[in-house]
């Protein structure tokens, strides 16, 4: 017992000295669970649920659930809008913190299962195995039931029987079918965004996949490309956070490339665009002045303007002052004679032409003469 003025508690104290001295020789000895196990088995089995791999086993499991109750919780609508300014759904927030690896050991395991998933289906016969259960586990309660009625008058079967059937809750159900809402709603989004080029990088992204995939089919599987793109859609994402540096460094160059040609492209463009311009009006022009010269002209042929003089191969004007001279008379003027004879025209006499002589011994060739008169019929 405690004295007074040391400050224990009394209660406590007349607890501890109720307990049993376990040192006390007159009391009988506690036995553990592991006083009936072999001494070796028991520190071998201490080693391995105390040991470093125990340890790391338990670790690695409680971190693992940690990250999964995160994942689950980044289930909420994005602060961010589509181009169209609607919200998005709570999966677009979801997927995005499953493909960004921030909890890497909930995306493996969501990875390890999708994989597992496709093998099992592809390589196990699931829906036969399901028959078969279930067959199985009819023929055990029935066979349960009527053995228990045989010999009971009670049969096995209803004896587990819950006193009241397990329903799903209207709550469950809305919620569930608000889920599948936007699940849905989640791929609808993301193909019209793809669709429409919301972001350039994902359509690219989109478009190559297709055209790959539009050959690997003809040569691959559907299981097969299902487990391609499942890993290059966890994957891809992981190699470029890894790489983030370089791989932005090398697309800001190819970015400078592109905009680089794609300028000499405009420049180049833009000069023939000019000069295709300045061709097509001055054959617009001409065009246009034939036209009009040929509808106020009525047809007739268009006057040539006379050409320009230069001054220079113009003449001189004289510098000598011009004299007046009296006109001369009438009488004066002397004009030719007038001739008596009649004005006729001078015919001169067409030669004669003369006929070819044909030697002797070749055949006459008779001569067609063609009639310029019309015929009577």
């Amino acid at each position: 017992m405690a004295t007074p003025g040391t400050g224990s508690n009394p209660n406590v104290d007349a607890l501890k000295a109720s307990e049993p001295d376990s040192e006390d020789p007159t009391l009988p000895p506690q036995i553990t669970p592991t006083d009936h196990i072999c001494p070796d088995a028991t520190a071998a089995y201490n080693t391995v649920t105390d040991g470093p791999v125990a340890q790391n086993i338990l670790d690695q499991s409680a971190k693992t659930k940690d990250e999964m109750s995160n994942l689950a919780a980044a289930r909420h609508t994005p602060e961010f809008k589509a181009a169209t300014g609607q919200s998005l759904t709570h999966y677009h927030s979801f997927f995005l913190e499953l493909l960004s690896w921030n909890n890497p050991r909930a995306s493996a395991v969501a990875y390890g299962s999708i994989v597992s998933l496709i093998f099992s289906i592809r390589y196990l016969d699931v829906l036969r195995w399901a028959f078969k259960l279930t067959w199985m586990v009819l023929g055990i309660t029935i066979a349960a039931e009527l053995a228990g009625k045989g010999l009971l008058n009670t049969g096995f079967a209803t004896q587990l029987r819950p006193r009241k059937y397990y329903t799903v809750s209207r709550d469950a159900i809305d919620a569930m079918i608000g889920d599948v809402h936007e699940f849905i709603n989640f791929f609808v989004i993301e193909a019209q965004r793809v669709v429409f080029a919301e972001n350039i990088y994902a359509s690219v992204a989109a478009a190559l996949s297709a055209f790959i995939a539009y050959y690997l089919v003809k040569i691959v599987p559907y299981w097969g490309l299902t487990v391609i793109a499942t890993t290059v859609l966890f994957f891809a994402p992981l190699i470029y956070i890894t790489n983030q540096e370089l791989i932005d460094g090398q697309l800001h160059h190819a970015s400078e490339i592109v905009g680089a040609q794609t300028a000499q492209l405009r420049s180049v463009a833009q000069k023939h665009t000019e000069q295709a311009t300045q061709v097509t009006k001055q054959y617009m022009g001409d065009y246009t002045a034939k036209a009009q010269a040929l509808i106020t002209g009525g047809g007739r042929h268009e006057q040539k303007r006379p050409e320009e003089v230069p001054e220079h191969d113009l003449p001189t004007p004289p510098k000598e002052e011009f004299s007046f001279r009296a006109p001369v008379p009438h009488d004066d003027i002397q004009f030719p004679a007038v001739p008596q004879a009649d004005f006729r025209e001078h015919v001169e006499p067409e030669p004669a032409v003369s006929e070819p002589t044909i030697p002797s011994g070749v055949p006459s060739v008779p001569t067609i003469i063609k009639s310029t008169e019309e015929p009577l019929i």
